[in-house]
């Protein structure tokens, strides 16, 4: 039997286990002990507790009918108005099972839905308020449409801090384990950047090789590349050695696989931890901003990155 993705198996089942949100989840422990809550709107960057938090309200909310009265949609997948029309407005019309008040539906990804099925979802939002409330999750709130946001009360998910985020690891290597070594965990969360689900993802898929997670073993198994690499290969450009920085760049191609966008994303953060006066770093930040632009245009990418170590010698 395949064991459940660390993702699920440890996602947290109350809210009072959700960390890095106190503000919310004050509010929403709140609403759980009034038994009342207004539409909401749970805003914020991926992988930062947004559909764990809504699960975890209703769970607290509902308890043994959890099951009946919550349902879950992906607004990437069913995001059409005929999805409103249909499985959403037969599902807030019918009377919650129990002792609850109401029920709850969580559409995820809201700002993937289109124009005219939000406004369908704003005359159910109005006309069903009695028997379900909804929880909008979405990355960008100035996506949905103003009625909507004005019918709902806007709650905003901050980053999860690196302390949050290496507890978390902790405790499922823990109870997995998985030897997580202070480099390997540091790996983790620079490849993550700030995302809890993904940093879970990669512990999982390194612990299935050797349950001793390295730094090493997290690069390559992301394939990315060593921050100190990217730096000497940047240095190596500002130093005027062209040559040497383009043999280096086809190295990493070529050894990790990446493709130009990933380059360029680890050129973009590394360039902050170089020691270089600030405005050679501003001078950095546009030529790379340019050259990102032309990727996705669709432009060569070993043409720009070549062209992008090229300017950066120009510098010097």
């Amino acid at each position: 039997m395949v064991d459940m993705p660390f993702v699920e198996k440890y996602r947290p089942k109350s809210l009072k286990d959700i960390v890095g949100q106190e503000a919310i989840i004050t509010r929403l422990k709140g609403f759980v002990n009034d038994k009342s809550m207004p539409h909401l709107i749970f805003a914020g960057p991926a992988g930062t507790g947004k559909t764990t938090s809504a699960i975890a309200l209703a769970r607290d909310m509902f308890k043994g009918t959890f099951n009946e009265n919550y349902k879950e949609l992906n607004a990437s997948d069913a995001r059409g108005i005929a999805v409103i029309r249909t499985m959403v407005k037969d599902f807030a019309r019918t009377h919650p099972v129990g002792e609850a008040s109401f029920k709850i539906l969580v559409l995820d990804e809201a700002d993937n839905m289109t124009a005219p099925a939000q406004h369908a979802l704003r005359r159910t939002m109005e006309n069903f308020t009695k028997t379900c409330r909804f929880i909008l999750i979405c990355n960008y709130s100035n996506k949905i449409i103003a009625p909507i946001q004005s019918r709902c009360a806007v709650l905003r998910f901050t980053p999860l801090t690196n302390d949050d985020i290496t507890k978390r690891l902790q405790y499922i290597s823990k109870k997995e384990g998985i030897n997580l070594s202070d480099k390997g965990c540091e790996a983790i969360l620079y490849v993550a950047g700030g995302d809890c689900r993904k940093a879970v993802n990669i512990l999982q898929a390194v612990s299935t090789i050797s349950k001793d997670v390295s730094d090493e073993s997290v690069y390559q198994i992301t394939g990315r590349v060593y921050p100190e690499q990217i730096r000497e290969m940047i240095q190596m450009a500002l130093d005027g050695e062209l040559n040497k920085a383009q043999e280096r760049l086809e190295q990493l191609l070529l050894e990790f696989g990446l493709a130009g966008s990933e380059i360029i994303k680890q050129i973009h953060s590394e360039i902050f931890n170089m020691d270089v006066s600030e405005s050679v770093k501003i001078d950095l930040v546009k030529i790379v901003s340019e050259i990102d632009f032309r990727l996705n245009q669709g432009a060569s990418e070993m043409i720009q990155l070549n062209a992008l170590l090229a300017k950066i010698v120009l510098l010097s």
